[in-house]
């Protein structure tokens, strides 16, 4: 079971989804809890199925204290690059917060500070720390739910299973119908290239 860092009240845990993708968003999320929640199931997004991860963000949802979830489009990730589209997302779901955060955890290594709150960055926090494995939660159903959208404008690409994600099957479809206003035009989008221009 995952712990609680529980060195300060209102807490918000903060995680990324989607930062390798060749199109979409990269989606954050801040996610305050209540000092005793618990819950046997939540762990890091990425090791949970699509049935858990949906069941706990119905719960993560209903119960946490607060919680944001932000969008960062592929214009901006391609005009700023996808740490600091990462690290604005996550600045942005701190900002939905209804509670201001005492202290902020972040998955990773790298973080700028949020106003004058105080953080620690936990590398493979999300497996650590139930406040970031719930933003994980969070971050990764509402970017799966932005993906399966917009695949209804592009099913070519397969989005609503891919994700987004460099699968062959994604690479392929860009060299045969080219790039979306959903593609990340600095990312390295065909197996054959060394660089887009943008």
């Amino acid at each position: 079971m995952l712990k609680s860092y529980l060195q300060f009240l209102n807490e918000a845990g903060t995680d990324e989804a989607g930062r390798g993708c060749l199109a979409g968003p990269v989606t954050a999320a801040a996610v305050i809890l209540p000092p005793d929640f618990t819950n046997a199931i939540l762990n890091d997004s990425k090791k949970l199925t699509v049935h858990y991860r949906e069941l706990l963000k119905e719960v993560i949802e209903a119960e946490a204290l607060s919680y944001g979830v932000a969008h960062i489009e592929p214009s901006i990730i391609d005009g700023i690059n996808i740490l600091n589209a990462s690290i604005l997302g996550m600045h942005k779901a701190l900002d939905q917060l209804s509670t201001e955060p005492r202290h902020i955890l972040v998955d990773g290594n790298r973080f700028k500070p949020f106003r004058t709150v105080s953080h620690d960055c936990i590398v493979k926090g999300d497996g650590i720390y139930m406040s970031i494995a719930a933003a994980s939660i969070l971050a990764k159903t509402c970017r799966d739910a932005y993906m399966v959208k917009i695949h209804e404008e592009y099913p070519m690409y397969n989005w609503k299973q891919n994700k987004g994600y460099p699968t062959l099957e994604h690479r392929r479809a860009i060299e045969k119908y080219g790039l979306t206003e959903y593609h990340r035009k600095s990312f390295k989008l065909k197996s054959t290239q060394l660089s887009l221009p943008i």
